[in-house]
């Protein structure tokens, strides 16, 4: 999963990261929650984490602003000192799916996230829908009426990424993260280049049921028709 991370104690924000990294999942981490605003809106992700208290505003207001926001509806994760019953029922109540009182525990965070996961249907490769099109992890291979188009490695996980996140747009970040990995430095035209070779190369259009939109300055969402 992506998960951004919103936490003002440097030390506390790497030790959490440090756990999802080696859990599998990938961290993005901010210091105020206007950095953490600004950041949502050309940037997706799985999965929040918020601290209450910060030196700019509060994340009671930053996820306020964030559930007003129409195309930002991912899961919400409170992690704070404040243990009041009235400050947890507020924050539940603003939208938070959940709340820990710190010091949070390495295991528990884990449990937690995956436990979201599976309530928001955060589906994996195994799981989702490619139909009319059949994945072939073993030779990067896609099939479909009667025809075999074998992929390079980067086409293949890209393609995938797609369908795992039909109806999502997909920031150009976020996708080189995914396909290419988080510390690559690439040009943004890499990924387009890519997008445009696999949507020729399995027909990726309206014939087939699916088409790939590109919405200007943030990324590429794939769409039923």
């Amino acid at each position: 999963m992506r998960i951004a991370i919103l936490e003002d104690d440097s030390a506390l924000l790497e030790l959490y990261q440090s756990w999802l990294n080696t859990a599998g999942h990938n961290c993005v981490g901010y210091e105020t929650g206007q950095e953490f605003l600004k950041a949502i809106n050309r940037e997706n992700y799985d999965l929040a984490i918020l601290d209450w208290e910060l030196p700019d505003i509060s994340g009671a207001e930053v996820l306020e602003k964030v559930r007003q926001q129409v195309d930002w509806h991912v899961p919400v994760i409170f992690a704070t000192n404040r243990d009041n019953e009235s400050d947890i029922v507020f924050a539940l109540k603003t939208g938070a799916d959940d709340y820990m009182v710190k010091p949070v525990k390495q295991h528990e965070l884990l449990a937690r996230i995956e436990a979201i996961a599976r309530r928001a249907g955060i589906k994996t490769e195994e799981n989702i829908d490619t139909s009319p099109y059949e994945f072939c992890s073993g030779d990067l291979s896609v099939n479909y009426e009667s025809k075999k188009i074998v992929l390079t490695r980067k086409e293949f996980d890209l393609a995938l990424l797609l369908f795992k996140n039909k109806g999502r747009l997909l920031s150009r970040k976020h996708i080189m993260e995914a396909v290419w990995g988080q510390n690559v430095e690439l040009n943004t035209r890499t990924v387009d280049t890519h997008i445009s070779s696999v949507r020729q190369k399995i027909e990726l259009g309206p014939e087939h049921g699916w088409r790939v939109v590109s919405i200007y300055g943030h990324g590429y969402r794939l769409e039923s028709v």
